[in-house]
């Protein structure tokens, strides 16, 4: 080759580079905003499907509503009458004949019966009491459904963000093998340098280790989810759908008024004090006597000229209740009770509001930061990033300009499902202090 031939062959050279430089960087995959994603058509169905199978399969939940049936049992038991007594009885029998009833006019057979009765209002109390218990049960399996409908929803959220997690990271991973393929290009014909090779090789690496996390971090939740249901931890769990803000239009005190009338613990410890004090009036009454009351009917035979005329006898007796400090006592427990479950529902109360609070910050907080990702910081970054490759292909940036701008849009995506699935969580959490869904705006 001549020398005018190889000073002609370097002068096409760079045009050449530079044409395959745009071919390559035409190859790659199109940036598009979070909100393009397909939504499949009703998700809540489907999630709530999975909480009907919790509520019907879950073991706790089933030993609890057990549990407020024993209780149901108890109340049927309670204020019923005891048992009378039946008793049969030889009267003045003579041992050197014990079963010769009529040789003696002395002896007489007897049969009698006798019941205890307690003083009038305590059965109706005990029946009461035990009628509020098993309300008390009644709430606390509602409550613990509450829980589980919470648990199975924070679930399902944490997992459906893992899996646009590990999309996003796919995608990012697809983004990366075309830099990296562009990068070693470029540095194959004396373009570019071999730490932007390294650097891209590098960040491509660390997507792999999320991924890797990411799947970790998934079979851990899908493990948790079916043991909420009561299946096998490892039965599959296809992918979840995209989540999206779900508005709400509720105040503080809408909601502590939804608490006050829904929230089963509340109802609980409502129960509870009704108890005590029906406690508190049946330890009073325990100043009260008792009665047992008593018939015995004795049959006479005819001896020794007697004309074995029947007899009866008829008695009341009763309890003295002069252990009056020991009833006292009893009263003031009752009282205390009363009192101490006031306070544990004031707690409670306190609590909800706190709750409440607090839950209604975290979500304006994450709706606010979703639509600032989705509205906003995404679209900018994405036009960020056309922009950087544009100037690259042209020669007024660098590769390292390219990849951060990779890199932000990444983070940025990922960041917006999180706070998604954490508008999500605080939703969930929110209707389980108040223990109703809540409204949404519009409805």
């Amino acid at each position: 080759m001549t020398t005018m031939n190889r000073e002609a062959a370097m002068t096409r050279t760079p045009h050449a580079v530079f044409f395959l430089l745009f071919l390559l960087l035409s190859c790659l995959p199109p940036v598009c905003a979070v909100a393009a994603e397909p939504v499949r058509a009703d998700p809540e169905a489907d999630l709530q499907r999975l909480i009907d199978q919790a509520l019907a399969n879950n073991p706790e939940i089933n030993a609890s509503e057990e549990q407020w049936r024993m209780a149901v049992h108890r109340a049927d038991q309670a204020g019923v009458l005891a048992d009378p007594m039946l008793m049969l009885e030889v009267q003045n029998g003579l041992v050197r004949d014990p079963l010769n009833l009529n040789r003696d006019p002395g002896t007489a057979t007897v049969i009698g019966l006798s019941q205890t009765v307690p003083f009038f209002g305590k059965r109706g109390l005990q029946r009461q009491g035990a009628e509020r218990a098993a309300e008390v049960e009644r709430w606390q399996v509602e409550e613990r459904r509450i829980a589980l409908r919470r648990m199975v929803k924070e679930t399902w959220y944490r997992i459906s963000a893992v899996d646009r997690a590990i999309d996003v990271v796919a995608k990012n991973i697809a983004a990366l093998d075309d830099l990296v393929r562009f990068a070693e290009t470029m540095y194959g014909v004396g373009q570019g340098r071999q730490q932007e090779v390294l650097r891209a090789q590098l960040q491509r690496s660390r997507m792999e280790e999320m991924r890797i996390d990411l799947q970790q971090k998934r079979r851990s939740l899908a493990a948790t989810l079916n043991s909420l249901l009561y299946r096998p931890v490892e039965a599959p769990l296809p992918a979840l759908p995209l989540l999206a803000i779900e508005p709400v239009a509720v105040t503080q005190a809408e909601l502590e008024q939804l608490a006050d009338a829904h929230r089963p613990a509340l109802k609980a410890l409502a129960a509870r004090i009704d108890k005590a004090n029906i406690g508190r009036d049946l330890a009073e009454k325990e100043f009260l006597p008792d009665f047992t009351f008593s018939l015995e009917y004795m049959v006479l035979e005819e001896a020794m000229g007697s004309e074995g005329d029947d007899m009866y006898t008829a008695s009341v007796s009763f309890n003295l209740p002069v252990q009056r400090a020991r009833r006292r006592a009893m009263v003031a427990e009752a009282g205390a009770e009363g009192r101490m479950v006031v306070a544990e529902r004031n707690v409670l109360r306190n609590q909800i509001r706190q709750g409440v609070a607090d839950g209604l910050a975290a979500l304006d907080r994450s709706r606010r930061l979703a639509e600032l990702y989705d509205q906003r910081l995404i679209p900018q970054a994405t036009a960020a990033l056309e922009a950087t490759l544009a100037s690259y292909r042209v020669g007024k940036t660098d590769f390292m300009q390219v990849l951060d701008s990779r890199m932000s849009l990444f983070n940025l995506e990922r960041e917006y499902h999180d706070a998604v699935a954490e508008n999500r969580i605080q939703l969930a959490v929110l209707e389980a202090l108040v223990g109703t869904p809540m409204p949404r705006a519009g409805h």
